[in-house]
């Protein structure tokens, strides 16, 4: 069947109201459907109570929804609900892991990050060396934008306790070899942690076969509400870990001497939970269930060819990262000689072309290539050949201007 993209467009409220909207920033944010707008609203307006203690209807109400959003966020990894640990976000996903299981590690043993990582999945780690005495060791990155698995056996060593890397990159849109990474993580005995945040977006994720310990995703990135992640973890890797924070809803039972903590997920969810977040992630998960991704994700790579043949043919114009098709997503990150992202984003706007200038919360990645930052395109299923030939025309119209 031949993919509608129209179709897809006038599911999402933003872009219907502005068809001339070029939008090639859901690498940042991506946009919310309907479906995921009013199950929100929903929720808010039928079933709006705090959740797990109230004996009414309407709390139990709340708590169904809740929790049926917890289920279908594992369906969506193939996972089990007592493995999904809701959170604000990506972020505070792998912070968790890095409080809860970092606790757990000793001066000396080693965590492996790479080059290729967003902060949110740098700066939690050296937090834990710094507090921990453990060593950080990094994956370097090759120049065409991936990991460099040839250092993979020099930089896993049998102190390594966890290797946390990116399942897709959010600046070349490579993606990662995990079979690689989890086979020198099992040499060694280490946990392995992947940054799902922007593989989220492209549909259903098979967690038992990826074979990690840990994976971390974003609710905003994946068509769902902002203020809300997700923290998978095997079950037997949650039960060792401490609790990030406490307080009500986390604990098995408190006295003035000491408290006992709840098993996983509650352990990990103190406090009045992100209830309409989650009912909202759990309708974007649903929605992603609903599509054709095969067919999506050859659109996303033939629009992703366009991208890249349309900026190598204009001069000064300098990719970053892979300029194949091969393991990557719908991301491309450039530097256009003479001009600031900024600068070069701007032109975009005013074709209402939206796209990110910067760093992209990744300055070691930027430092690697010698930039202070790049230009990053980045598509949805929502994306179409209108945007694209938008992106070209604006940059060919920045180099003019800059050159």
């Amino acid at each position: 069947m031949r993919l509608d993209v129209d179709w897809i467009r006038a599911q999402f409220p933003l872009l219907a109201a502005n068809p001339g909207l070029h939008y090639l920033d859901s690498a940042a944010s991506a946009q919310v459907p309907a479906s995921v707008i009013d199950a929100v609203q929903r929720f808010d307006t039928e079933s709006r109570a705090n959740v797990h203690r109230g004996v009414h209807r309407l709390a139990e109400r709340a708590t169904d929804a809740y929790e049926g959003a917890r289920r279908t966020l594992a369906r969506f990894l193939s996972a089990h609900p007592r493995e999904i640990v809701f959170t604000g976000g990506c972020t505070a996903a792998i912070n968790l892991v890095a409080q809860g299981y970092g606790a757990l590690l000793l001066p000396g043993d080693e965590v492996v990050i790479s080059e290729l990582e967003h902060h949110s999945n740098i700066v939690p780690w050296q937090m834990l060396r710094d507090r921990r005495g453990i060593v950080l060791k990094t994956l370097p990155v090759g120049e065409d934008g991936r990991l460099d698995m040839a250092a993979l056996e020099r930089v896993v060593t049998k102190r390594c306790r966890l290797i946390a890397l990116t399942h897709c990159s959010n600046v070349t849109g490579a993606v990662s070899d995990i079979g690689s990474i989890v086979d020198a993580a099992g040499t060694v005995g280490a946990k392995v942690l992947l940054d799902g945040a922007q593989r989220a977006p492209h549909g259903p994720i098979d967690l038992p076969e990826l074979g990690v310990d840990f994976y971390a995703i974003a609710g905003h990135k994946m068509f769902g509400p902002t203020g809300i992640g997700v923290l998978w973890g095997r079950e037997e890797a949650l039960a060792r870990m401490q609790p990030m924070l406490g307080g009500g809803g986390m604990i098995e039972q408190v006295r003035i001497e000491r408290t006992t903590y709840a098993d996983p997920p509650q352990r990990f969810e103190a406090g009045t939970p992100p209830i309409a977040g989650a009912v909202g992630l759990g309708a974007a998960a649903e929605w992603q269930e609903q599509q054709d991704w095969p067919a999506l994700t050859q659109n996303a790579l033939r629009l992703t060819g366009r991208m890249l043949d349309g900026l190598a043919g204009i001069e000064g114009t300098r990719i970053i990262g892979p300029t194949g098709l091969q393991g990557r997503i719908g991301i491309v990150s450039f530097a256009l000689e003479g001009a600031h992202p900024h600068d070069v984003c701007q032109v975009l706007d005013a074709r209402s072309v939206a796209c990110r200038g910067g760093h992209h919360c990744t300055q070691p990645l930027h430092d690697r290539f010698g930039l202070a930052g790049s230009t990053r395109a980045s598509l949805g299923p929502y994306s179409d050949d209108a945007a694209i030939d938008a992106l070209i025309e604006g940059v060919a119209e920045a180099r003019r201007i800059f050159a």
